[in-house]
């Protein structure tokens, strides 16, 4: 990417434009720490599918993505706050974060599922009637569930016996495997990841909601960086390279996703 001869400071009163990005050369990223398999930190190292995204977009820009990673609890605040440029975590597309959101073409399709443990007696989403569930705080899985829970509370007369939030999904997932909880409801995509890791012990649900996206998230109005890194996803998806990190990552290509899910 070209970097403009001359540099215009920019106010941190408004966003910056392109030309401003590219003269600073950097967009400041945050990234969840422990979200498998899109981003988690691994011998002292960020990987997962979002992270290598990430290089690629990099390669593709030019520019460095100075990246923090932090609880998800911080991400979004941080995003709506100004300290970061980009959220590049696996944000779910939902109509209540739209007013204060944009979002990039999407990375990856999802949809929220729940989890248990091999031997539960847990069958189908209804048999979560009365049973202990465990989500993150803040997460839009657990926003997903709370609705389902109202469907289950009008068509059995009752709905989970406890819903129980914790700071990030590895405590849940803790929790799960000791009887603590009956079930977790996370992304399908991750609850499969914690599958294939530990096939002995948990097995995925069914649904609890509709089908969604995951996309990278912008502070509402902040169209430059969206430009960028929209510019840099589109390129990657139609090399084929982004599919290619799905299936190592994901064990799935989303070839159907749609271009714009704002």
């Amino acid at each position: 990417m070209i970097i403009s001869a001359t540099f215009c400071m920019a106010s941190t009163s408004h966003a910056l434009t392109v030309e401003e990005i590219e003269q600073r050369g950097y967009i400041k990223v945050a990234t969840e720490d422990d979200y498998r398999p899109f981003e988690f930190i691994e011998n002292g190292k960020s990987t997962g599918y979002h992270n290598e995204l990430k290089e690629l977009v990099e390669k593709e820009t030019g520019l460095e993505l100075r990246q923090t990673t932090l609880p998800w609890s911080g991400v979004l605040p941080g995003i709506t706050s100004g300290k970061f440029d980009i959220a590049l975590s696996a944000v779910l597309v939902t109509e209540a974060r739209k007013p204060n959101f944009d979002f990039t073409t999407p990375t990856a399709a999802s949809t929220t599922i729940y989890g248990t443990r091999s031997d539960s007696p847990i069958k189908s989403a209804k048999d979560l009637v009365g049973k202990i569930v465990g989500a993150q705080t803040g997460s839009a899985f657990l926003a997903e569930f709370k609705v389902f829970n109202e469907k289950l509370k009008a068509e059995y007369g009752e709905g989970a016996k406890e819903i129980v939030e914790y700071a990030s999904y590895p405590e849940a997932y803790q929790d799960l495997g000791i009887g603590r909880l009956d079930a977790v409801v996370n992304s399908d995509l991750a609850i499969l990841s914690l599958v294939a890791e530990r096939s002995d012990m948990f097995i995925a649900g069914e649904p609890v909601s509709e089908p969604r996206y995951i996309a990278w998230s912008v502070k509402k109005g902040n169209t430059a960086i969206l430009e960028i890194m929209n510019g840099a996803l589109t390129k990657i998806r139609e090399s084929g390279d982004m599919y290619q990190l799905q299936q190592k990552w994901l064990r799935a290509s989303h070839k159907n996703m749609p271009v714009d899910v704002n």
